[in-house]
């Protein structure tokens, strides 16, 4: 378990995902994810362990470089929130970590659904108490995923593993995100139509 602040992974303040191991398992076909994934995600890990504020700053870089990203986390005076930004910093640093370590299993299923939670009208702002926009558009978490995956790979490739070593790796890493994010979107859509 971790000190980080609103990190609730495993935790019975989580509710379970409404999806089951079925489900999880059909979305894993439909991105291709298999356990090889699991194991080259595994190895990337230990890359990425070691770097994690760098691809951070990175990310951050990114969204603050970008007014229509940096509004999610904007009051009502449109200033960024520092203490929100630092507090989805540090869980975002951990979720590398779980993309790369954590089974996904019904205790990940659960998170995810709870990261999806927080991205969407149902949970934005309520893990760290702020008055910001009341929703990440989906449009840009579905976008993100570009970003999200090109930037890692400069950081698998200083790990100092063969080309076909770095490409397993970031295969398995785009197929995570994308799999991911296809559970947080279900945060913004009606029931029936997941």
């Amino acid at each position: 378990m971790t000190s980080i602040p609103g990190y609730t992974y495993g935790t019975t303040q989580l509710s379970s995902s409404p999806l089951t191991m079925e489900d999880l398992e059909q979305l894993k076909a439909s991105v291709l994810f298999t356990a090889e994934d699991a194991r080259a995600l595994a190895e990337a890990g230990e890359i990425l362990s070691g770097r994690v504020d760098e691809i951070l700053d990175v990310w951050y870089g990114f969204v603050g470089a970008n007014p229509h990203l940096v509004a999610s986390f904007a009051g009502p005076d449109g200033v960024p929130i520092a203490a929100y930004l630092d507090a989805v910093r540090r869980r975002f640093g951990q979720w590398i970590l779980d993309t790369c370590a954590r089974p996904y299993d019904q205790a990940w299923l659960d998170y995810q659904h709870e990261i999806g939670l927080r991205h969407a009208r149902a949970g934005k702002n309520r893990t760290d108490g702020v008055v910001a926009a009341p929703v990440v558009p989906l449009g840009h978490v579905i976008a993100l995923i570009v970003p999200i995956v090109v930037t890692i790979r400069p950081f698998l490739e200083k790990g100092g593993g063969s080309t076909a070593d770095v490409e397993r790796m970031h295969a398995a890493w785009f197929k995570s995100v994308t799999l991911q994010v296809a559970l947080w979107s279900r945060g913004y859509v009606a029931p029936e139509d997941h």
